[in-house]
């Protein structure tokens, strides 16, 4: 299952459900949307009504990141096709389908959760500024010596989780709202003791519609990491 968060994606939303079914036709797509006033909702409903490998669950409001991919892993773990694996991927082509097989490959053999990670070899980003780079390899790396894990993205959103580890974490307790839920969950998953791994990927920009980045959600991660550091005990090893 691939779960896919969107609030005024009606620009990417055709051509990126069509890339994942075309990239893994066996795969499911959940649209999770947060009430899109563009009618991003209603182009998901049209598609999961000609596709039964579509599936929308419509949230009533723009509630942040992190509860639109909380409510998606309840929605998952209770479907009755017990899928093994719950992806995260965003909508705007920034995490591309081709990498999906071979994530899943990963998870399959040694990695309880496979990140899409911009930051180990063979891994990069295209078309971002050199300052767009440097705040994000900043956050991530210190993200990382906060919290000594050596996991080197750990705000990477384009995330393959295994079922067990999702039904293990307590997901009632996550807190961070915005990219910091990236963070969180990886941590989280580490805690528990989880075999957390990083598959290369390059990031594009994103070419049409806007970022949903802001400030207020670049803040809210670099404050998360301190709850994170003395709220939950060091991940073993």
């Amino acid at each position: 299952m691939v779960l896919v968060p969107t609030y005024c994606e009606r620009e990417n939303l055709d051509a990126i459900l069509d890339a994942i079914l075309d990239a893994q036709p066996s795969f499911h797509v959940c649209v999770v949307d947060d009430a899109s006033p563009d009618g991003t909702g209603e182009i998901a409903d049209a598609r999961a009504a000609d596709d039964d490998r579509i599936h929308v669950v419509h949230r009533v409001r723009k509630d942040g990141l992190g509860p639109a991919y909380l409510h998606g892993f309840r929605w998952a773990l209770a479907q009755p096709q017990r899928f093994t694996h719950v992806f995260e991927m965003d909508a705007d082509f920034s995490h591309d389908p081709r990498y999906l097989g071979p994530m899943l490959r990963r998870a399959e053999q040694d990695g309880d959760v496979v990140v899409g990670s911009r930051w180990v070899p063979g891994g990069g980003i295209e078309g971002w500024s050199k300052l767009r780079l440097g705040i994000s390899f900043g956050g991530s790396f210190y993200a990382r010596q906060v919290l000594g894990v050596a996991l080197r993205d750990l705000t990477a959103g384009f995330v393959c989780w295994r079922r067990r580890v999702l039904e293990t974490l307590p997901l009632t307790e996550v807190r961070s709202r915005g990219y910091g839920f990236q963070v969180e969950m990886k941590y989280r998953a580490l805690v528990a003791g989880f075999r957390v791994v990083e598959h290369p990927i390059v990031f594009p920009d994103r070419q049409r519609g806007e970022s949903k980045m802001s400030m207020r959600i670049f803040f809210e991660g670099a404050r998360s990491v301190w709850w994170l550091r003395r709220a939950l005990p060091r991940p073993p090893g």
